[in-house]
């Protein structure tokens, strides 16, 4: 099997590739004469734009093999990050122009510029837009599901356009070869958004689920158990996650991540435990059985399974950050995997403890051992209280740091903390994993 590492800098160099393949593109037929370098350049950053944002299609479309080498939250991440770069050369793409050369000025008429001019403004402002509303979505109070459908049409419109202007002005895509080599991009650009919006729902529509049973659980938590209906269900590694549709068809991109609770190896069930905290969060207590749902999954690469040679494992957890921990530990206790485990589960009381009888007969199946961390203990408490900080892990992970994986999921706070305080008793990066909450 090939190195994860090595995989994931493919990919990275894939990446860059493309990205810059456009200069290639301009090298190998040289622009006009007499234009100079800051044209030249303006041109090359324009060229490079236009192909990273086309690439952000791939980012999004959640194409396993790549996130299978990253996880879903750093992609995500970095879609946002280079997003940002990308507007940065398409704005200074024409301020570039506009000081060396400032009669261009002139083409920001829209009534007056030719029809490649005004395919630029209008991809620009299309750009405006989209950056705006996500970056100040919540602020700005627009709804997720809106917002998604509009963030792709404005997409679309950006590099559709954005492309346009290119062909459009010709001294550089004047050969037919190099129009259609875009073309090609735009169109699989395209092709993503269509996989991700029509291909992949009538996928799922055609595997659907039915609520069995939602079970409350301690912490204000509720377990919805799924069952497959007319297909075998898939099975995950444990402590992956799954986007869920409820009871509308998957064609609306309503959906939610949520890690899956359960035993990775039984595809005849799948769980997921959430925690009442938001609009849909706090409908979950409400669904009836025989709802039916759709699963988009599994992602992540916050699983033990993919280090079959650690030692062991510490599991450091904050409130709901329990969900993937439960599934990695069950799915080892019947495996009856022999490697310790150690678990730093850190909650608000005794009573929120979320999984707390379930991990103590887990006890009796896998060699674990549990350290709850009370921010309000009650009176008799003799155990860890307040946080989970350098000292409190100086305690209890080994003293051999690089024999163990550490996995963390917590509230963002929580695991920078923790990762800090991590970094600090040198345990090596490469043995820290974090699964982080929001990917929406």
């Amino acid at each position: 099997m090939k190195s994860p590492v090595v995989i994931a800098a493919g990919w990275i160099g894939a990446y860059i590739f493309v990205a810059l393949s456009p200069l290639t593109i301009l090298l190998i037929y040289p622009a006009p004469s007499g234009r100079g370098f800051w044209v030249d350049f303006s041109v090359a950053l324009g060229f490079i734009a236009l192909a990273m944002m086309a690439l952000q299609f791939a980012l999004t479309a959640r194409i396993n093999r790549i996130e299978s080498s990253y996880g879903v939250d750093i992609i995500l991440q970095f879609h946002r990050y280079i997003s940002l770069v990308a507007f940065a050369f398409v704005l200074i793409h024409p301020l570039i122009l506009f000081i060396v050369e400032p009669e261009t000025l002139q083409l920001l008429n829209i009534f007056t510029a030719p029809w490649r001019a005004r395919m630029a403004v209008t991809a620009t402002l299309a750009l405006i837009v989209l950056v705006i509303t996500t970056i100040w979505r919540q602020k700005l109070n627009i709804p997720y599901e809106p917002w998604r459908t509009a963030h792709g049409i404005l997409a679309v419109l950006t590099v559709g356009l954005g492309l346009g202007h290119a062909i459009g002005v010709q001294n550089y895509l004047g050969l037919f070869w190099k129009a259609v080599l875009w073309s090609a991009i735009a169109f699989t650009a395209l092709w993503l958004l269509v996989y991700v919006r029509l291909v992949k729902p009538w996928l799922m529509l055609k595997k659907p689920y039915l609520v069995e049973e939602v079970r409350p659980e301690r912490g204000n938590v509720w377990t919805l158990a799924l069952r497959p209906v007319g297909h075998n269900g898939f099975p995950f590694q444990p402590g992956q996650f799954a986007w869920i549709t409820l009871d509308i068809s998957p064609f609306r991109m309503r959906e939610h991540p949520f890690s899956m609770s359960s035993n990775g190896d039984n595809i005849e069930k799948i769980e997921f435990s959430i925690k009442a905290l938001g609009d849909f969060t706090n409908t979950i207590k409400d669904v009836p059985a025989g709802t039916k749902a759709f699963l988009d999954g599994p992602y992540g690469v916050f699983t033990a399974d993919r280090y079959e040679d650690a030692a062991g494992f510490v599991l450091i957890a904050g409130g709901i950050g329990i969900t993937p921990m439960i599934s990695i530990l069950s799915t080892h206790a019947e495996r009856k995997d022999e490697r310790p485990y150690l678990l730093i589960y850190a909650s608000k009381t005794w009573e929120d403890i979320t999984f707390r009888e379930e991990l103590e007969q887990l006890k009796e199946k896998i060699d674990l051992t549990v350290v709850h961390v009370l921010k309000e203990p009650p009176e008799n408490w003799s155990g860890e209280t307040g946080y989970v900080d350098k000292e409190l892990l100086q305690r209890y992970i080994p003293k051999r740091r690089a024999t163990r994986q550490y996995f963390i999921c917590a509230s963002p706070k929580m695991m920078d903390q923790v990762e800090l305080a991590l970094h600090q008793l040198e345990v090596p990066p490469t043995n820290i994993h974090m699964e982080h909450f929001n990917l929406v």
